[in-house]
Order: structure tokens, then C-alpha cells, then sequence
């Protein structure tokens, strides 16, 4: 796509971007609803477009031009689909998270100030494999009120665009929505595009590896929610009990390794009864035990495990805040004093009690879906659902009043909270 049609596009999404803000509820979960039926409709169309950018990614894996994990999350399975599906009408039948009054106060008698929650605008999205994004992302965007341009990876392409092709279809049906909410580009120039435009575009979503986010990051002025890393931990404490431990980990690593929230680094206390029985365990499980300074570092988003024995909970908690990407740490420990102190002390976006680290999702927390998890510290953090795609304006109602009255001592502010 050229340069002059990107920036037409960014400025058509803009546009719709103030359109939509003020599209009712009632019409948002009407066109969530046409897009799960359209899903559901289409499901073999998209099944067979996934079918050919899965063979296509096959010759790219044995060529060592994609990586396993990155295969991995390509595939769109029954189970994918149905989630996908789900998702949407969950997300139609939750609060409509614009135009709520987050604050009341009179500052005077008759002069009166709210804040409101409101949408960020216009969203970037770049993401790599993971056509299951497309319908997350779209139909978050459509109930927080905010546009969208979003941009996939190559060996997706023909899986996004059918998604989007029944996506489009549902909300050409929907009566009352604008066009030009949801957009797809697809080329390289096309990111490089996107990280130009901080007139047109409000804030950048990253879905991908710790080089695509590490160089959104360091290649645009517009702000970024995401995370680069995500190194997960689990401390297994002294008082643990080790068919939960064995379990847990079992889980956070296999369940879906190339998943961000998979386990990579386990802690072990010096103290815990049965290290050899839970080492056996998660052998036996197909996981690769390593045991190296170096690899407390690495995200393997594969059956590979890190494992240390600490001496203490305090060093299992030096080292987690140390080595951690800020992403999801758990304790396992029949100690509930050490549990509050775990996830009292740990600097995480998720912090865990005798669960597994693959809780971290939008769709497990109730959200509906997620555009990313965010490791940021400020606005959003964690799973970003509905609130994380708002922020908020303050309105401010009065008959005449002016700052000079109260300057001069003339009239005082109450600040009452309503």
C-alpha cells in the first residue's frame, strides 16, 4: 500500500474513530452478534484459508525461516474458533465501559465537574501469526468505541483476511455503524506507516516476539501497550504440596508452551521435601530441564524449563524481581504468610497463589477477549480488556463562573464529592 493510501486510511479511521464514540450500546452488541453468527457462518472458509497459510508456514519452519512456537500459534483449531466465537458474545453481553461517571464533585454551588470514561481512539495493531487477534481485537474495539487498523503477519495473511472478510460482511449488515471502524492493511511499509502517523493514531498495540515490540518501541512517537518478554515464574516454597506443584507447573509449561504466560524459570526452596520426585515429574512430562545462569534470561515458548534452588523466600523473591519481565510470577506454598508476602513483594502485572501462570488471559479473567497483556506501568496492565482500551475526560458544568472570583477571595470552592 502506498504512502497517500495509508494516510487516507489512517484519516477515514480517525473520522470513524469520533463516529463511533457515539454509536448507542444497543447497536455495538448488535453488531458483535452479526460478527459471531458471521464466524460461525464462515467457519469452513476460514478453516481452509488457515489450511493454506499453515502449509505455506510449513516450508518456512523446515527452512528455519519460522520458528515451531511461531507455527504453534498459527493453527486454528475447533477448540480456537469456538473461543473466538465465544468471546464476541461474551463481550456483547458485558458493561458498556463508555460514557460511565467515574467522578461527581461540586467545586461550587451549580458548578459541577465529572470525569467520564471515554475511548482512546484510533488503535494500531501489529501482530505476528495468531489470526484468533483479529476477532479479539475487533470486537473489543467495537464495544470500548474506538477504530481500529490492524496489521498481521505475511504468514497469516490469507487466515486474516477471511476473518475479516465474515467480519466486515456482519457489520455491512449492522443498521446505525459507521464505516471505516475496523481496517487491515498488509504490507512491511504499511508498519512503518503506521509508527508515522501520531496525528492519526492514539496508541500502538503490539502482539508478537521481543524483537517486533523492542522495535515498535525504539520507531515511533506514538504511545505502546504491550509486553517484550514474558518470563514467568513459579516459586515452589518449602511448605509445598507437591502433587499441586507437579500439576501446576505441569500445566503452565505444556499446556501451551509458546504461550506468553508459559512458566520459564521454577525456583525451588533448599528446604522442600521432594525436589527429586517433582524434577522426575516434569521429566516425565517431556519438559528439558535446564539449570545455568544463562538461562535465567530466556523466553523458550517451548518445553524447555529453568530451574534454581534458593535458600530463602526472600531470594526467591530477589530473583524473580530481578530476572522477571514483569509479565505473571506464582508461589506455590501451603504458607499463607509467605503467599501474601510473594505477592506483596513481587513487582509483576499478575501475581499468583497455588495457580498456574496461564491464568494470565483476558478471556479467563471474565474480560471477554484481550488485545495483548501489558507490562506497562501506567494507564493498563496486565490483560487488557474493555478498560484498558478507555480513558477519561473531565466535563465541567457551570452558569458563568470564572477563576478571577475565587482568585480575589471574592468565592470559595467546596469540593464536594457527589
Amino acid at each position: 500500500m502506498e504512502e497517500c493510501n495509508f494516510l487516507e486510511l489512517a484519516r477515514k479511521a480517525k473520522f470513524a474513530s469520533k463516529k463511533v464514540a457515539t454509536v448507542s450500546t444497543e447497536i455495538k452488541n448488535k453488531a458483535l452478534l452479526n460478527i459471531a453468527e458471521s464466524l460461525r457462518l464462515n467457519t469452513d472458509k476460514i478453516f481452509e484459508a488457515n489450511k493454506r497459510d499453515l502449509d505455506e508456514a510449513k516450508i518456512l519452519v523446515q527452512n528455519n525461516e519460522l520458528s515451531q512456537a511461531t507455527f504453534n500459534r498459527l493453527k486454528l483449531d475447533e477448540n480456537k474458533m469456538r473461543d473466538m466465537i465465544q468471546g464476541i458474545i461474551d463481550i456483547s453481553n458485558l458493561e458498556d465501559p463508555i460514557g460511565k461517571v467515574l467522578l461527581k464533585r461540586e467545586l461550587d454551588k451549580g458548578l459541577i465537574l465529572s470525569k467520564i470514561s471515554c475511548p482512546i481512539g484510533v488503535l494500531g495493531i501489529i501482530f505476528e501469526a495468531r489470526p484468533d487477534v483479529i476477532s479479539q481485537i475487533s470486537a473489543l474495539a467495537i464495544k470500548s468505541s474506538n477504530a481500529v487498523i490492524l496489521k498481521g503477519g505475511k504468514e497469516s495473511i490469507n487466515t486474516n483476511k477471511a476473518i475479516m472478510l465474515a467480519i466486515q460482511d456482519a457489520l455491512e449488515k449492522t443498521e446505525g455503524f459507521p464505516d471505516n471502524v475496523l481496517n487491515q492493511v498488509f504490507s512491511r511499509d504499511d508498519v512503518k506507516n503506521m509508527l508515522s502517523m501520531d496525528k492519526y493514531i492514539d496508541l500502538i498495540i503490539p502482539r508478537g516476539g521481543n524483537s517486533l515490540v523492542k522495535f515498535i518501541k525504539e520507531n515511533t512517537k506514538i504511545p505502546v501497550l504491550g509486553h517484550a518478554d514474558g518470563i514467568c515464574h513459579i516459586f515452589v516454597d518449602e511448605t509445598a504440596d507437591l502433587e499441586k506443584a507437579k500439576k501446576i507447573i505441569i500445566d503452565a509449561k505444556t499446556q501451551y508452551p509458546s504461550a506468553c504466560n508459559s512458566v520459564e524459570t521454577v525456583l525451588i526452596h533448599k528446604n522442600f521435601k521432594y525436589p527429586s520426585e517433582l524434577l522426575k515429574a516434569l521429566e516425565d512430562a517431556d519438559i528439558e530441564l535446564i539449570s545455568t545462569p544463562e538461562s535465567w534470561h530466556k523466553e523458550y515458548s517451548d518445553k524447555i524449563l529453568a530451574y534454581k534452588y534458593v535458600d530463602s523466600l526472600d531470594e526467591a523473591i530477589e530473583h524473580v524481581n530481578e530476572y522477571s519481565s514483569g509479565h505473571t510470577e506464582s508461589i506455590i506454598t501451603e504458607n499463607k504468610e509467605n503467599a501474601k508476602e510473594f505477592m506483596n513483594s513481587i513487582d509483576s502485572a499478575g501475581v499468583y497463589h497455588n495457580v498456574s501462570t496461564r491464568f494470565a488471559d483476558g478471556f479467563r479473567y471474565g474480560f471477554g477477549a484481550e488485545v495483548g497483556i501489558s507490562t506497562n506501568k501506567t494507564h493498563a496492565r496486565g490483560p487488557v480488556g474493555l478498560e484498558g482500551l478507555t480513558i477519561y475526560k473531565y466535563n465541567l458544568e457551570g452558569d458563568g463562573d470564572i477563576v478571577k472570583d475565587y482568585a480575589e477571595g471574592k468565592k470559595k470552592f467546596s469540593h464536594k464529592d457527589l
